[in-house]
């Protein structure tokens, strides 16, 4: 174990009194919910009498897009469990809500799938290739530090309930916009725990943390750019609206950084006044990238 690990476990250590106090809050905001209660089962037919067909969609094509995606990023769950239950002790609290948190992540793809195959607004065998394709990939990421762990999902919650209620909203029909509130409300569930643990060690290692924060925003990717076609549905995606650069800026990166007081933090010098800087200035810039990719998607258009 690097001494920067073993500093981060300490750190983690030390604000267990507050994780365990954010795990009894999730617990008791949370409600358990059933996937097979949210799905239309009279509308399903059978795929071997009537095969499916393109004609038989009935959601947009940048709706059904997003949701395939989130599903296929939600099949890799196996991968994120293990990321995050492996950077913990056996006897972490956090070790603890990794366990809780797989299982609830799990319902999210039980439901979708259940909601894509009964509706017909999706290719089953293509679906069903992609996601051995997906999960045979994998999931791979730099990330190892455990303090870095928790920066990235404090942003990755957030952004997947966004991405999640988004489609929901944009889906035109009622049932997908129920299912897509539901799995939307688990995700900010999880974000609230996660941004709190953060907030937490913030109190304890300022600088620390505030140098976890920038190394992970700074190269912040979604955990599903091993599926197959990520990059042209996430570009569909973001033209619609449902997930794109102007939102994880105005929406996830700047939200989090007004709650953590980040520019309020004082008494930071070097490499921890460097970060705090850089960090602060990170929604502007995105903004600016935001920009050039709306200029020319309006130049396409016209």
């Amino acid at each position: 174990m690097s001494q920067k690990i073993g500093e981060s476990l300490d750190l983690i250590k030390a604000v267990e009194p507050q994780i365990k106090s954010l795990m009894d809050s999730h617990n008791s905001r949370r409600k358990h919910w059933y996937a097979h209660e949210l799905i239309p089962w009279e509308q399903a037919q059978n795929y071997r009498d009537k095969p499916w067909d393109e004609s038989q969609v009935t959601l947009n094509d940048s709706v059904r897009t997003a949701l395939v995606l989130n599903l296929l990023t939600e099949d890799n769950l196996p991968y994120y469990h293990a990321k995050i239950a492996g950077n913990f002790p056996e006897d972490s609290a956090l070790n603890e809500w990794s366990g809780m948190w797989t299982a609830e992540e799990g319902q999210h793809s039980i439901a979708i799938r259940d909601y894509l195959l009964t509706s017909r607004n999706c290719d089953p065998r293509l679906l069903e290739d992609q996601r051995m394709v997906t999960v045979r990939r994998g999931w791979q990421t730099q990330l190892s530090d455990p303090l870095d762990i928790l920066a990235y999902t404090s942003a990755q919650e957030l952004a997947t309930r966004i991405s999640h209620r988004n489609a929901g909203a944009k889906a035109d029909d009622p049932i997908a916009f129920e299912l897509m509130t539901r799995v939307a409300t688990d995700e900010n569930h999880h974000f609230l725990f996660y941004r709190g643990v953060v907030t937490a060690m913030l109190r304890h290692a300022p600088g620390t943390v505030i140098r976890s924060l920038h190394r992970v925003f700074s190269e912040f990717r979604m955990p599903g750019d091993q599926i197959p076609s990520f990059k042209r549905r996430a570009v569909k995606i973001a033209k619609a609206g449902i997930y794109n650069l102007r939102i994880h800026a105005e929406q996830v990166v700047d939200p989090l950084l007004r709650h953590w007081k980040v520019a309020n933090i004082g008494d930071l010098s070097g490499k921890d006044a460097e970060a705090q800087d850089k960090l602060l200035d990170m929604p502007n810039r995105l903004i600016a990238e935001a920009e050039i990719f709306e200029t020319r998607l309006a130049r396409n258009v016209a």
